[in-house]
């Protein structure tokens, strides 16, 4: 079974870790094309997800998520992949364990949990037994495959963290749990993030870390995280770098490398024991934070 040393070691070290930037961002600019499935480059390119990772490492990550955002059954099925679940989590958290392995310091390898990608019943067709299964299907690959901590994030239900949050669980290992809060404060399923906190705050044990990631910018999700903060539980700020525009055909955030010493001075004072960045993010601006930071 994996543990959770690495991982133990840097929060308990008390100071602010660093988390790795957007995946997408990145494979999006080194060739993945709309609609193509990311997770399936964890064994058709590895050296691709294996040099983003490492390009956040250099930066100065201590924290690194797996190329598995979309990893469970009901998403792969999009593609056609909802039988290789196994195979392309323990590709993609082994690829990111070996760049870990390689950094000369102690990095941590975050196992990547997103959204099912269906609404829970009564609001949806997924029964939450069928939810469990899927959660815990890929949790447990994640876990076999050695992760240091389990990251489920950018959810926006709070019956969905609840249903992943006990399949992760099952498996041993540490959880970590973000939400996006991206429509006025509030998730679109209309969840605020004292809502959350007092779910987490409420759980027999208590995930190792919470906050928020992805939303509409830093300035949400550092007020996400002043919320969490009186739980007691350390609190993650991953936010995007803004609303995407189109500009000449691509996608461009507005939110630069520049901007970052603010957002990290601001999300560090509200109580982020974890600063990183999503969407839009690439490794300049998490070299950003870690200047900020140091």
């Amino acid at each position: 079974m994996a543990t959770d040393r690495t991982y133990s070691e840097l929060i308990e070290s008390g100071r602010v870790l660093i988390a790795d930037g957007g995946m997408g961002t990145l494979l999006l600019g080194r060739g993945l094309d709309h609609g193509e499935c990311p997770e399936l480059l964890n064994v058709d390119q590895p050296e691709l997800i294996a040099g983003i990772h490492r390009d956040y490492v250099a930066a100065g990550a201590d924290i690194i998520l797996t190329n598995t955002f979309g990893g469970t059954a009901s998403r792969l099925g999009h593609f056609e992949l909802e039988n290789r679940v196994t195979e392309l989590n323990m590709a993609g958290a082994t690829i990111a364990l070996e760049v870990a392995a390689a950094a000369g310091r102690s990095v941590a390898v975050g196992g990547s949990i997103g959204p099912s990608g269906e609404l829970l019943a009564p609001l949806g067709p997924l029964e939450p037994e069928r939810a469990a299964d899927l959660f815990g299907e890929q949790a447990s690959a994640l876990a076999a495959a050695g992760v240091d901590v389990l990251w489920i994030e950018t959810m926006s239900l709070i019956a969905e963290v609840e249903v992943a949050y006990k399949a992760a669980a099952a498996t041993g290992l540490p959880v970590a749990v973000t939400m996006s809060f991206d429509t006025h404060g509030r998730t679109m399923m209309g969840v605020w993030p004292s809502e959350m906190g007092e779910w987490a705050a409420g759980q027999q044990t208590a995930p190792v870390a919470i906050g928020a990631n992805c939303g509409i910018g830093p300035d949400d999700v550092v007020a996400a995280v002043a919320a969490l903060s009186p739980t007691g539980i350390p609190t993650i700020a991953k936010a995007n770098c803004g609303m995407p525009q189109w500009l000449a055909g691509d996608l461009s955030y507005p939110v630069q490398p520049g901007d970052m010493q603010h957002y990290a001075d601001a999300a560090v004072a509200a109580g982020a024991r974890i600063v990183g960045a999503c969407c839009g993010s690439e490794p300049a601006h998490i070299k950003a934070i870690r200047a900020a930071i140091t």
